[in-house]
């Protein structure tokens, strides 16, 4: 559902959350030897040097988007699972901003009356959100963090299925997010949307177990 609400976390989402993403992947590629994103200034939490205008607008209305690529040469990262660990690196920032949430004890939303119940309600959605870009991410296609993992892991996959498809990703794109859920095939949603509920929903139920509340409800 469209909302002023969903709008404002979804635009926290793109100036936070997609800059903390793109930040995770130029410190791991630094940490690894390669310094190429320090060099281009993306080393960096600035929203400036990671928005990407489309990526932005796709966030803000469709709820799914992405920043500027973090530019990395594979070849001088340190070791034989370097690009693999650049790659995890960007969803794993998505992961820890659902586990910093859910670290925040709920009565501290109790004790501020109705501004509290508006704040539960952001931060459950951020932090569905977050589960969902990262789930986005994992995607296997180009130039998705899940296409460098099969890259470093399925080396003869990559070659054989996923390459020819590069020229068509944008297109294949179109029909994941649009044509095929119409058709009643909801791709993303088995992807994306399964496991980011139940993630949140087991989230929730520790949360639940150490605080007596979540927030997924008091």
């Amino acid at each position: 559902m469209f909302s002023l609400d969903s709008l404002f976390i979804r635009l926290l989402a793109a100036l936070v959350a997609l800059p903390v993403h793109e930040f995770a992947h130029a410190w791991m590629a630094d940490r690894l030897g390669d310094p190429t994103a320090r060099y281009e200034g993306r080393l960096t939490l600035n929203p400036k040097a990671h928005i990407d205008p489309v990526g932005f607008f796709f966030l803000l209305f469709t709820g799914f988007g992405w920043a500027k690529p973090v530019p990395v040469n594979p070849y001088r990262l340190r070791g034989r699972y370097g690009m693999a660990w650049v790659a995890l690196a960007g969803p794993a920032s998505h992961f820890l901003f659902v586990g910093v949430l859910m670290l925040i004890p709920p009565d501290l939303y109790l004790g501020l009356g109705d501004l509290g119940f508006r704040l539960r309600r952001w931060m459950l959605f951020f932090a569905f959100l977050n589960l969902a870009l990262a789930f986005f991410n994992l995607f296997p296609l180009p130039p998705l963090d899940g296409s460098r993992l099969v890259e470093s892991f399925l080396p003869r996959i990559w070659d054989r299925y996923f390459v020819p498809l590069i020229p068509y990703t944008p297109l294949l794109f179109l029909l994941a997010l649009f044509v095929l859920p119409w058709m009643g095939i909801p791709v993303l949603d088995w992807w994306i949307g399964v496991p980011t509920r139940w993630i949140l929903g087991l989230a929730c139920r520790v949360q639940w177990w150490v605080y007596g509340a979540s927030l997924c409800g008091f």
